[in-house]
């Protein structure tokens, strides 16, 4: 562990410790139990049927990720939690964000949302999830397959919709989070939590950072697959990130509910820079800033009548940061690559007509700008859409959802999606079959872009295309589940077919085609050119097929100890010039694997956490070789401590990587990877709670 980073912590650790002492002195709280003792098996969700229900009644399965469980893991990032504990999701981390999977299917096609919100901005069809702060979860909802009919555009391969938590108890709270472990990773979380007589104001701050590195300090020269030379190019790329939150809320009275927020992230890469006497590094950095803000509110006009209004909007913006000068760039200089901005607004009323049933109705206004430096482009899109969902229990143990969501797209019309589900449910087991369509507009980039750069000598050209169609799919489901508070079992098959994929088609280069990129980008020189052999355009050529069967166990064996198994098999393809071919980077077998002893004895308690994720190979398509499969563990103890009324300390120790699986094999131009770990290492952490 570095010596700084050491003392980084012991400073912030005595500075909290001062603070907690005069804190104190203000505030008291009453005793409480220091470890849960059970896990909940049937928890409040809201994802799958658009309003707050039970997840054992909700007619479209969905999983859930506590908060409870990402802090008895260690958990500090939003990737850490999904790799962790949803056996269907994958990640790639690289200098251009996590390369999310869902179910097959990349960034592009998983809608991701905070509090129902989607979260906009993205590098490469990859939305940055070093915005979200973990630090405020309360729960990660994941729904499986197309959900248009609720959701609109993008909810192909699922939904994930991140719950936010904040007290609603009279109360004055200071809160720090603190974790360290190899590689200069970091991680400090800070939030100030106030709330009295129905106003809550809750401020947080989060600041996150790891070094580069990579497990192989050797590549093979291009062309080659026995010459090889020292490198510097990370495996993973190192960086810098902080978040600073504030929400307010206002509840007058039981019936409204009123709130605003304001969050701004800031990420930079810490990349090696670029050296004469080594390959591998960077003259610049590649640096994120993002700033969204939203208001909203809720009228309850009764316990099964609400209307509910939101307005958000969403900047986001990247360039490069150069650090090392150039022929045109100074150190320091920013040259923008790529701005974003979406504003939303969207009305929901949730009514129960019946006694057996609840309607919603609803309307979303969406806006979308994209403005790129390469190729001047400065594009903007709107789209209008109204949808209806009918939830009805009938003949006892039935429960029938039919939904159905119009949009208006500015650029391609009209577009209908629909959904209908219907459950059985006797006593503790249900039966689910799931038809729902799925729609995703083309981003602005895949129509308007315009797109050149060099990355490490490489021409990189792109090129958007106006005449694409939107992708549609076909999503179809079977579960069956048996579910009480001792033990839950769920299993679910799915098939789910998307036509008109867009995808990046490489167009061969010939002189007449040098000539006629070099007009189209200026700055092209004709070195630069000469070793171009391919560019890219944006076509809609793919049709796709996932199928997929997925296991969740979850069980309390006892009142201290829980075990939770879940697998996830995938069969991922798609169909280009009248060829099938497993989509990249699909994996075929996936488990996570978790179990959880915790105990108090008085003011102490103690949790002892051991996960495992298993997976098969990962498919790469083209050139690429496929990378081999893995099996990682991790174990985390957690410490409580009740030292006070007022006060809660919890020290963590653990190990991630507990058998030391690297992958160390040589970097290629044609190898790609499936496990990014260093190798094992020790975690510290540390959390006090002051009220």
């Amino acid at each position: 562990m570095q010596a700084s980073m050491v003392k980084k912590i012991c400073g912030l650790l005595i500075a909290l410790s001062c603070g907690g002492v005069a804190f104190s002195q203000i505030h008291k709280m009453e005793h409480r139990d220091t470890v849960a003792h059970s896990y909940n098996l049937n928890p409040i969700v809201v994802t799958g049927s658009g309003h707050h229900q039970r997840l054992k009644s909700t007619a479209t399965p969905v999983h859930v990720i506590s908060s409870q469980e990402i802090r008895e893991q260690g958990i500090t990032t939003f990737d850490g939690a999904l790799q962790r504990m949803m056996p269907q999701a994958s990640m790639a981390p690289n200098s251009m964000g996590s390369q999310l999977r869902l179910n097959g299917l990349g960034n592009k096609y998983i809608l991701i949302l905070i509090n129902g919100q989607k979260l906009s901005g993205d590098i490469s069809n990859n939305v940055d999830l070093n915005r979200i702060n973990m630090l405020r979860v309360k729960r990660i909802e994941v729904l499986d397959g197309a959900a248009s009919s609720l959701y609109g555009s993008d909810a192909i391969a699922g939904v994930i919709n991140i719950i936010t938590d904040q007290p609603t108890q009279d109360l004055i709270g200071v809160t720090s989070d603190t974790r360290i472990s190899g590689h200069g990773v970091f991680t400090e979380s800070v939030a100030l939590d106030i709330f009295k007589n129905g106003f809550g104001s809750y401020t947080s701050f989060t600041h996150d950072q790891a070094d580069s590195y990579r497990n192989n300090d050797l590549e093979y020269l291009k062309g080659s697959d026995t010459e090889t030379q020292p490198s510097i190019a990370p495996l993973s790329t190192g960086y810098r990130a902080n978040i600073i939150g504030q929400k307010f809320t206002y509840s007058p009275n039981q019936y409204l509910a009123l709130n605003a927020s304001l969050d701004y992230s800031y990420k930079i890469t810490d990349r090696p820079n670029t050296r004469d006497d080594i390959t591998g590094g960077t003259d610049y950095e590649m640096r994120y800033k993002g700033f969204r803000w939203n208001v909203g509110g809720i009228y309850k006009f009764s316990s099964k009548n609400s209307l509910q209004l939101d307005f958000v909007t969403d900047r986001f913006r990247y360039g490069k940061e150069y650090d090392v000068e150039t022929k045109t760039n100074a150190v320091g200089d920013y040259v923008q690559s790529k701005k974003q901005r979406m504003m939303e607004g969207q009305l929901k009323a949730i009514l129960g007509l019946t006694q057996n049933s609840t309607t919603i109705f609803g309307a979303d206004w969406r806006k979308d700008y994209l403005t790129a430096t390469s190729g001047n482009i400065d594009q903007h899109v709107y789209s209008l859409a109204a949808y209806a969902q009918h939830e009805m229990k009938f003949l006892k143990d039935f429960t029938a959802t039919l939904g159905l969501r119009l949009t208006h797209h500015e650029t391609f019309n009209q577009h209908l999606t629909p959904k209908a589900t219907l459950m059985y449910a006797p006593g503790s087991f249900r039966f689910r079959v799931t038809y729902s369509a799925g729609f995703r507009a083309p981003g602005l980039d895949e129509l308007y872009y315009h797109y050149f750069s060099v990355n490490r000598g490489k021409v990189q050209v792109s090129f958007g295309n106006q005449n694409l169609k939107p992708e549609k799919s076909n999503y179809f489901s079977l579960n069956a589940e048996y579910r009480n508070d001792m033990i839950a079992i769920s299993l679910t098959g799915y098939i789910n077919r998307i036509n008109d994929m867009v995808v990046k088609q490489n167009i061969d280069v010939d002189d007449a085609t040098r000539q006629m990129l070099m007009g189209e980008f200026p700055e092209m020189t004709q070195e630069q050119a000469d070793k171009m052999v391919s560019y890219a355009c944006y076509q809609n050529s793919d049709k796709g097929d996932v199928k997929g069967l997925q296991l969740n166990v979850s069980t309390n064996i006892s009142r201290d100890f829980n075990i939770s198994a879940n697998y996830a098999y995938t069969y991922a393809r798609s169909k280009g010039d009248e060829q099938w071919t497993l989509l990249d980077r699909s994996i075929r077998h996936t488990a996570t694997i978790m179990a959880n002893y915790h105990h108090s004895w008085g003011r102490y308690g103690l949790n002892v956490n051991l996960n495992g994720r298993l997976q098969s190979k990962t498919y790469y398509t083209g050139t690429y070789e496929d990378a081999p499969g893995y099996g990682i563990w991790n174990l985390q103890t957690t410490h409580s401590f009740d030292i006070a009324k007022w006060a809660l300390l919890e020290p963590s120790l653990g190990v991630d990587n507990i058998f030391n699986r690297v992958d160390r094999r040589i970097d290629s131009s044609t190898r790609k990877y499936a496990l990014y770990s260093p190798g094992r290492m020790l975690v510290i952490g540390l959390k006090l709670r002051f009220k």
